[in-house]
């Protein structure tokens, strides 16, 4: 009796075993499935499109010593123009590096007051080596070109548990606050293992495909993602300007806009971006 309790109990125990043996096999199994058809992208290029809220940046332009001939001529734009003004760029990556350039219009800006608003611009083309986190960057400001050498931005993100589809991925949000003042949601994927994003924004694990600055009524977002290898001579550094960093930028813009009031901080942030 004992000797049959005993054959009973190890036949449990044996079949226990194999149930324990075969679920560690097919989540193997399921796991290699997985790896075989997961797709990372980490060479290509992503199409963006930067929307700027124009009704709504403007009258921060405007204050008690300009209001006499900026609130007529801003009437006078709500009439003429559209809402939100609409630019495109392109961020090209490979080699966990990128570069991100904005797509020169081919019609002209017209000669109106607001056309060179910095805000309602693109104003700089970025280069980021994200292995020695450095970035070289070509910042046009009015008729000026710098070429600013320095480490990438430093953002501090905080993960959130929000989702969203962007140009076919799914990104994860975080937010951030930077250049000490400034709100910043950003939607990265990690299916492009590639630290970087339009204009300055990185840091994340993953492409940033989308960003917006809500107070500052600006937003980027991806409206096209091709995944390709690139030649070797697409993503490099800009190399015209008159050479500075981020530090002397600063000390550059806070002299150029010394008394120009609200206009002057309002571009003060606007190149500062």
């Amino acid at each position: 009796m004992i000797s049959l309790k005993r054959a009973e109990a190890q036949l449990k125990n044996n079949r226990m075993k194999y149930r324990i043996i075969t679920l560690i096999c097919l989540s193997l199994v399921s796991a290699s499935l997985f790896a075989q058809h997961a797709h990372f992208t980490t060479s290509g290029t992503i199409e963006f499109e930067r929307k700027v809220n124009m009704f709504a940046i403007i009258p921060k332009m405007i204050d008690k010593d300009n209001e006499s001939f900026l609130v007529p001529i801003f009437e006078q734009y709500k009439k003429d123009h559209p809402q939100f003004k609409t630019f495109k760029s392109t961020l090209s990556f490979s080699d966990n590096k990128s570069l991100f350039s904005p797509v020169v219009e081919e019609i002209p800006p017209s000669d109106e007051w607001f056309s060179n608003n910095p805000m309602a611009s693109q104003n700089n083309v970025i280069y980021n080596d994200l292995e020695t986190n450095t970035s070289v960057i070509q910042k046009k400001m009015f008729e000026q070109i710098f070429l600013l050498k320095d480490t990438t931005r430093k953002i501090k993100w905080k993960i959130t548990d929000e989702t969203k589809e962007i140009a076919g991925y799914t990104c994860r949000r975080a937010n951030a606050i930077m250049l000490d003042s400034i709100y910043v949601v950003a939607f990265y994927t990690t299916d492009i293992p590639v630290s970087s994003g339009p204009e300055s924004f990185s840091g994340l694990p993953g492409m940033i495909l989308g960003a917006a600055l809500p107070h500052e009524n600006v937003a980027w977002f991806a409206s096209k993602v091709t995944a390709m290898t690139l030649a070797p001579n697409v993503v490099v550094p800009p190399k015209k300007g008159k050479p500075t960093d981020k530090k002397g930028l600063q000390a550059i813009l806070k002299s150029a806009m010394q008394g120009w009031g609200a206009e002057g901080q309002f571009n003060l942030k606007a190149f500062s971006l």
